[in-house]
């Protein structure tokens, strides 16, 4: 009867080399990755005009055109938000229009206005009220204003006034506090007590080898005294 007869079994899997380890499945190589994603490109700004400038050049320096006028002129040496703000009202160009938005005549127009502030502006406002060589009040600004403080300090150290010995050492020269900070040297963050025990170490250790560079001069005193 096929009932009665007797079912195969499962032969078992060969048993590894003695020695060796089983070799493990392989697993398959995974997907190549993805394309790395591109750069974005940048956003487009709201509110520019066609003929849009990215850079204003003004004053032989380059102007983020993107800024707003009052602060796009403070990247200009000697020019600060006060007088960038007063500037552009006197030219009639709004404060927080983007620069790059204005035309070539109204840049020139500004620049050529910068050139003049010690007449339009009150002495107050320039940066050189009462030139001592002129005696003109004008506003420096640009690589002359680097000029003017570099010959300003080199002047003070030459008369020895105070103002260029603090410029010399490199100490404060507006009257801040120095105790606390500004401190320069080896010594900083070094505790009073600590520095007077270093001292006092110190000075022992001197005094020790002063006695013992004296000790041998004495038997050579004693010898003549008995000669």
């Amino acid at each position: 009867m096929p009932e009665d007869e007797e079912t195969p079994e499962a032969e078992a899997p060969p048993s590894p080399a003695e020695g060796k380890k089983p070799e493990k499945p392989k697993k398959e190589k995974k997907e190549e990755k993805a394309e790395e994603p591109k750069p974005k490109a940048p956003k487009k700004l709201q509110g520019v005009k066609e003929d849009f400038r990215y850079i204003v050049r003004m004053a032989n320096t380059d102007l983020d055109g993107t800024r707003s006028v009052a602060y796009a002129l403070t990247s200009i040496d000697g020019v600060g938000i006060r007088v960038a703000e007063a500037l552009a009202d006197t030219v009639g160009v709004p404060r927080y229009e983007r620069l790059g938005n204005l035309s070539e005549d109204q840049t020139d127009k500004i620049e050529e206005t910068l050139g003049k502030l010690g007449e339009t502006f009150p002495d107050w406002m320039v940066n050189r009220p009462k030139d001592w060589e002129s005696g003109l009040d004008f506003h420096v600004f640009g690589s002359d204003w680097e000029v003017r403080v570099r010959d300003d300090v080199n002047r003070m150290k030459m008369i020895r006034s105070y103002k260029g010995v603090r410029h010399e050492t490199g100490q404060k020269v507006r009257g801040q506090r120095t105790r606390s900070n500004g401190r320069t040297g080896l010594t900083v963050g070094v505790t009073k007590k600590a520095a007077l025990a270093a001292q006092a170490a110190k000075k022992e250790e001197e005094g020790g080898k002063a006695k013992k560079e004296a000790a041998p001069a004495a038997p050579a005193a004693k010898e003549e005294k008995k000669e």
